[in-house]
């Protein structure tokens, strides 16, 4: 048993923001610097146009200040510096709020590249870390966030109709259909139906029932905290789940900790106050997709700052892998594809280990492969930066085929990927196999796609 669960999770919470800040900064240039993917500069520009003096309460962030490449960088280097303060416990209330409003500032700017929900579930963790002391009120409200995160993680798969989660299949495709499925995922897929069934209704045990356990007596507390450490190791061991696993866990250590009777602080009651019905309201909107009518207005004011969220991740399973390969031609007959670092494109590369960092174009390109070229306008922009040759951009990729100059066409072709037999790696040392299914984007040249919009 942990001695100190508040304040193992308040270090705990400076480590994950400290990756977080970290793995961003290593890519902000290429996703939202000034020659990358989606630029933050003209974003606020459009924002502001469109909003006047209101945009900086519709987007809060220090980048209205300055969106040049060197202020991005900046801050994320100054969020893993505040997150340093807050693992050290040095001004470590402060540190955290530096932390919020720096992450914060990320999020709301970084457009589909900061699209999660770990994302969200790290800033409404963290704001309220913000106020955590040995309260009854701010422990409660931490068992709250931990209780809204797993029960409606389970509660969205059932409630989707999907039918993979319903007769306990989706663990069938889990593995292989996942974003960036690592190593062990390659050798979990490949057990038998029957375990992969019982590991689903195990996890449906966990994420619907367990959760109650949060608000019980300690014993029962402790059970529910470990029950659901437990699946998060299992996830976190399995895939390439960034920080996301690792925040679940730490969130169990107030569920473990006990609060000390006695007058409630001012800041614990303030921040009830205010989270307390933003969340039963996001809650409500989480199990019915509706907004409660009472609390809309101010959850639409307050949506921006993320200190309140809805959740549930995988509502419906993915029972096809779709892969994106981009490939690029000096003359519009011999096509070289562009290998990403993490994502699936060679079939002999073994799976990789990547989490708790984020590549957050490999795990765009897996959403983009789900849709459309017309439901992902983002993709355009990319194919612009690789014909123009953007170093920023480049720098995100894991193999570029023309070193010298940048390709004078550009398609991407659209691939099905499954994970090998057992026999056919043994075989040819193939981790996947694939068939092409045509093409997601014809070929392009830079006249042809015209500027940026």
């Amino acid at each position: 048993m942990v001695r100190n669960p508040r304040r193992v999770f308040l270090v705990s919470l400076g480590a994950i923001y400290a990756i977080a800040f970290a793995s961003y900064g290593g890519q902000i240039r290429g996703l939202n610097g000034a020659q990358g993917i989606l630029p933050i500069a003209p974003y606020l520009e459009t924002v502001h146009r469109a909003f006047g003096y209101a945009a900086v309460w519709k987007v809060p962030t220090v980048f209205w200040i300055s969106a040049s490449d060197f202020a991005l960088e900046a801050v994320c280097w100054l969020g893993v510096l505040a997150a340093g303060f807050a693992i050290l416990g040095i001004f470590r209330r402060w540190a955290l709020a530096a932390c919020y409003v720096l992450y914060l500032s990320l999020a709301t700017t970084g457009q589909e590249f900061m699209s999660y929900q770990w994302d969200m579930l790290l800033l409404e963790a963290g704001f309220l870390a913000i106020f955590f002391d040995e309260s009854p009120l701010v422990v409660w409200l931490f068992r709250w966030l931990a209780f809204r995160l797993m029960f409606l993680s389970g509660a969205v798969k059932l409630l989707s109709g999907d039918a993979a989660w319903r007769d306990l299949t989706a663990l069938q495709y889990h593995f292989w259909t996942q974003p960036i499925p690592n190593p062990i995922a390659w050798y979990v897929a490949h057990l038998p139906d029957a375990v992969l069934n019982g590991f689903t209704a195990a996890m449906f045990g966990v994420e619907l029932l367990v959760p109650f356990c949060f608000f019980g007596p300690r014993r029962l507390r402790l059970t529910g905290a470990a029950l659901t450490a437990l699946l998060q190791a299992g996830i976190l061991l399995t895939g390439n789940y960034t920080f996301f696993n690792l925040l679940a866990i730490a969130l169990c250590l107030p569920v473990a900790a006990e609060s000390k009777r006695g007058p409630q602080s001012r800041s614990a009651i303030a921040a009830a106050l205010l989270l307390v019905p933003l969340s039963a309201a996001q809650f409500y909107v989480g199990l019915t997709g509706a907004m409660p009518p009472v609390f809309g207005t101010a959850v639409q004011a307050l949506a921006a700052f993320g200190i309140a969220n809805p959740y549930g991740l995988f509502a419906v399973m993915t029972t096809t892998r779709p892969e994106i390969i981009v490939e690029g031609s000096a003359d519009g007959i011999t096509w070289l594809p562009y290998e990403f670092p993490y994502k699936p494109g060679d079939v002999n590369r073994r799976p990789p280990q990547v989490a708790p960092g984020q590549p957050r174009l490999d795990w765009q390109m897996w959403f983009a492969a789900l849709g459309d070229l017309q439901q992902n306008g983002w993709f355009l922009n990319f194919a612009r930066c690789l014909l123009r040759g953007s170093t920023d951009v480049l720098a995100l990729m894991g193999k570029n085929p023309f070193p010298h100059a940048p390709p004078r066409y550009l398609r991407a072709a659209l691939y099905d990927y499954r994970f090998t037999s057992m026999a056919e790696h043994r075989r040819t040392g193939a981790w996947w196999t694939r068939r092409l299914l045509g093409l997601y984007m014809p070929p392009v040249s830079i006249e042809t796609l015209g500027p940026t919009p």
